[in-house]
């Protein structure tokens, strides 16, 4: 027998997820303990690991209700619908890529001054950061990512010659 909490542990759920689905008749009302604590058996994991698997597959609640509730219901349907809307909504998202693209395209919106070092700077500060905390910031920003690093200061409007000399100081430590 299983807790609430170790079912949905070995399930890869939290506890809430597990007691929402028996609240909604996805999972059946658990048997009670004489402590009146709710005790699920290996059938009810069976159950959890396959609306679980179903959930990872993108299907709605409402869906794996359908598929579960009838013996041997219309997965196969459901699945193939499912499969249907995820072609569809791959399409709108390329779409939006191809419109991004498009837009990105735009010399104009490539130096778009959106915020400069001096904002960051005055940001970093207002948020408590002193010239040191910055330091050991792009150093580790340096450190650990010194391509976006670099992409970023660029982002920033900071001239090549004061970029370079950023990236030199943060690779030192300084």
């Amino acid at each position: 027998m299983f807790t609430v909490t170790k079912l949905a542990r070995r399930c890869g759920l939290s506890r809430t997820a597990l007691l929402y689905y028996e609240s909604i008749g996805l999972m059946p009302p658990a048997q009670r303990s004489g402590g009146n604590y709710r005790c699920y058996g290996e059938a009810d994991m069976q159950r959890l690991l396959q609306i679980c698997a179903y959930r990872d597959a993108g299907l709605k609640l409402e869906d794996i209700r359908i598929i579960m509730d009838r013996q041997g219901g219309d997965a196969y349907g459901v699945l193939k619908r499912r499969l249907l809307e995820l072609d569809a909504e791959i399409g709108i998202l390329r779409a939006h890529q191809q419109a991004i693209l498009k837009l990105m395209e735009h010399k104009a919106l490539r130096k778009a001054k959106m915020i400069t070092k001096q904002k960051w700077v005055s940001i970093m500060k207002a948020c408590g950061f002193s010239s040191e905390q910055m330091n050991r910031w792009h150093a580790e920003f340096e450190r650990s990512a010194p391509e976006e690093h670099q992409e970023f200061l660029e982002f920033l409007h900071i001239p090549a010659e004061e970029v370079a000399t950023i990236r030199t100081q943060s690779r030192k430590g300084v």
